[in-house]
This record gives structure tokens, sequence and C-alpha cells, in this order.
């Protein structure tokens, strides 16, 4: 079978440079912290509605979930015309004492529909415990990519890694190369990870990782900036690039300082403008760089 072609969602370059607007309940939390106010659905669709008219414009894919804002943004028309829309296809239940403790594929989000309303890709979450027993994820990744490949949809897969529910020692990093052994190799056009140990080791310590993590997976992979300080990330992701990453797909890096800014319209529109443009510029140099040289 030959290769998907992820060109709508790729820079020049052949660097993947995507916004991740499509957090939930995480995002609510988020906007808590600078409020004392009730945080409403509203306030979470504005936000990401905002973040996707001033911030496409720089991105070659963004990342919307259908529970708050994906029809809106497609009838409102606040996504760049050179920017790939990207289509949260997961649906999230809490559990476990977690936010995200459950994920299913979400059935509301019809893959040929929404290929007919211009997306180009559908990402799912998966959970990752050790605990846990591989089958039903593997079954639901093989199920996605099915329905991504039937309906010409770019497939993305986002493994997490997460504690074990038994308890127990729990080695984060060791899940992260687990779920990329297990998964990575299943059919799915994209792999997005976590940048092992957060981005907070040694240069060599996070590329040795990284690099594991490129033999790990079958086909281009992008790292996301959960957990990985706004300030370290850049590094993050030029260390993940030299060692096979293809580029990002992420939010909080670009846009989370800009939640509780006295004016966050004028925040997302310099700040995380500036942000997103240095991360640009460092999977260009990168990637373009690795291209020339293979």
């Amino acid at each position: 079978m030959s290769p998907t072609d992820l060109s709508a969602l790729q820079r020049p370059s052949g660097a993947f440079a995507m916004l991740a607007v499509d957090q939930r309940e995480a995002m609510r939390n988020m906007f808590a912290e600078h409020t004392d106010q009730p945080v409403t659905d509203d306030d979470l669709r504005n936000f990401k509605l905002e973040a996707a008219r001033i911030l496409t414009p720089y991105a070659s894919g963004i990342l919307i979930d259908r529970q708050f804002a994906l029809d809106q943004a497609i009838e409102a028309g606040v996504v760049d015309p050179g920017c790939g829309l990207i289509a949260s296809a997961d649906h999230f239940e809490p559990a476990h004492g977690e936010l995200v403790g459950e994920v299913t594929i979400d059935r509301l989000v019809d893959p040929h529909k929404y290929k007919a309303l211009g997306v180009k890709a559908l990402k799912l979450l998966v959970l990752y415990r050790p605990d846990e027993p591989a089958e039903g994820r593997v079954e639901m990744v093989r199920e996605f990519v099915d329905s991504c490949r039937s309906a010409g949809l770019i497939s993305i897969i986002e493994p997490v890694s997460r504690k074990p529910l038994a308890g127990g020692d729990f080695d984060w990093n060791a899940g992260i190369l687990a779920a990329a052994k297990e998964l990575g190799s299943l059919g799915a056009d994209l792999y997005k990870a976590e940048v092992p140990f957060k981005g907070q080791a040694p240069e060599a310590e996070v590329r040795a990782a990284c690099a594991e993590l490129t033999n790990a997976i079958d086909g281009p992979w992008v790292v996301l900036s959960s957990g990985v300080p706004e300030d370290v990330f850049p590094d993050a992701v030029r260390w993940a690039c030299l060692e096979g990453a293809s580029g990002f797909l992420s939010g909080r890096a670009v846009w989370a300082s800009c939640i509780g800014a006295p004016d966050v319209v004028e925040s997302l529109s310099t700040d995380a403008v500036r942000r997103l443009q240095r991360l640009c510029a460092v999977v260009d140099d990168v990637v373009s760089a690795q291209r020339t040289n293979a």
C-alpha cells in the first residue's frame, strides 16, 4: 500500500507544525485557575475559535474537538485555508481519579461527513497502562485506522503513558516507549508522542529516548507539549527532530500562558504567534536539514 499523502498537514519543508485546541475539561481547569466565576462552555468555545482564527495562518494543521468547537469552527470559517483541519475522534470519560480516565472512539465524529466538510485528518487518544491488556488498545487503533482509510482521511494516534490502575511503581518514560512498540506499527499515518522526560533531562538522554521512539514507530511521528515547560519545549522539539521526529502537534506550549491575560486576544496575537513562529522555525531548520542529508 502506498504511503498516505500527508502534505495537507505539512509545511513546505516537510515538517509538521500543528496546533492543538482540543483540550476539554483540562482547558476548563486552566481557565478556572484565573477566575472565581464558573467557566462556561462558551468561554472555552470562544477561546478555541479565537485561537484558531489568530494562529492558523502560521500553523500547518489545527486539531479541534467536536464537543466544543469543531462544527462552529467550520461554520464560522476561522481556520486559515492553508492550515489542515484535524478533528478529534475520541470521547473522554473521567475515571480512576483522572479527568480523562477512559477513552473510546467518538461515534458522533463520522469520518465521511467531516471529510465532506473539509477535514483532512482524525486524531485518537489512547491511554497506555502497563497493567491493562493490549488487546483493547490494539483493537481500537485498528478500527480507527480502518475508518480513516475508508473515508480518505489521515489517521493520527496519540498514545499517552498512564499509571497502572493497580498502583505501585510506575516508570512514565518506559510507558512512552512501550506504547510506541505496541501501537506504532498498526498502520496509523502519524504518531503523536509525549516528550521523554518531559524535556527536562540532559540533551543526550532526551535524544537517546527519542531515537528509541523513531526505531519503534513505523512512520512519521511528532511530539506534544503537555507536561513540558513552555520555555523548554523549543529545545525538546529540536532534540526530537534531530533523532527522527518530524515536528509537533501541541497547544499548551503555544497558548496556555495567554489564558488569564488581561487581554487574551492581544496575547494570542502577539505572544502566542511569536511562540508558534519560533517553533515553526525550529522544525523547518531541522527537518529540512535532515531531508537534505538523507
